[in-house]
């Protein structure tokens, strides 16, 4: 029998995807539940609810499906290079190249989903601060893996490593939403790797904070 409200050409697949775009283009509170059901296949509210939960278990879902999708060549890259350097510089061109894709939302929804949120909202802001610590996690994973197999070196400043290249990877996101070009995002990505040297050199791992 056919859930009451719910369209008989229901996708919940394509209704994720759909539902995935909307929050990436708007934000979890700048994006309301009226057009969540539009855009998901005109669903009713009950519907809605019998298949996703709630508008915050379903931003979770489309969160975790943006990883897994427009996420998961920048992953792999991060896993497949031959040393860090190259799994590092790889995961940042390609995940520019996902930031300013002509035919979807620019930036990245895991940075720019939920930066502010209102009181009550404050737990789906507090999970994105969590999933972009287990991007640094995956940093700092792939450089302590460099140091292991020789290709970086043990004086490496890890933290500060971590700290530069999650910060860039976070960045690229928002300019690429404040309108900068791919060109000029690739170019920014060229420059940051010619920090590698000095990061990886003996006096950066006792350089004191000047402040």
């Amino acid at each position: 029998m056919e859930t009451r409200g719910r369209p008989r050409s229901f996708d919940r697949a394509k209704a994720l995807e759909s539902a995935m775009e909307l929050f990436w283009a708007y934000g979890y509170e700048g994006t309301s539940l009226l057009q969540l059901q539009r855009v998901m296949g005109n669903i009713t509210p009950p519907s809605f609810y019998a298949a996703f939960g709630s508008k915050a278990e379903l931003f979770r879902e489309a969160l975790k499906f943006h990883g897994e999708t427009v996420g998961g060549p920048a992953v792999r890259a991060l896993l497949s290079g031959k040393t860090a350097r190259e799994s590092i510089e790889a995961l940042l061109h390609i995940a520019t190249d996902s930031f300013t894709q002509p035919d979807k939302p620019h930036g990245c929804m895991h940075v720019l989903g939920a930066i502010n949120c209102s009181p009550e909202n404050k737990k789906i802001q507090d999970h994105l601060v969590k999933l972009r610590a287990m991007r640094a996690k995956y940093f700092e994973e792939r450089f302590r893996r460099g140091v292991r197999e020789g290709d970086v070196p043990k004086t490496a400043n890890i933290p500060a490593m971590v700290l530069f290249y999650t910060t860039l990877l976070n960045g690229l996101a928002v300019q690429a939403r404040d309108g900068s070009s791919r060109t000029e995002l690739h170019a920014t990505i060229d420059g940051a790797m010619a920090a590698w040297k000095y990061l990886t050199a003996p006096h950066a791992k006792t350089s004191a904070h000047r402040g």
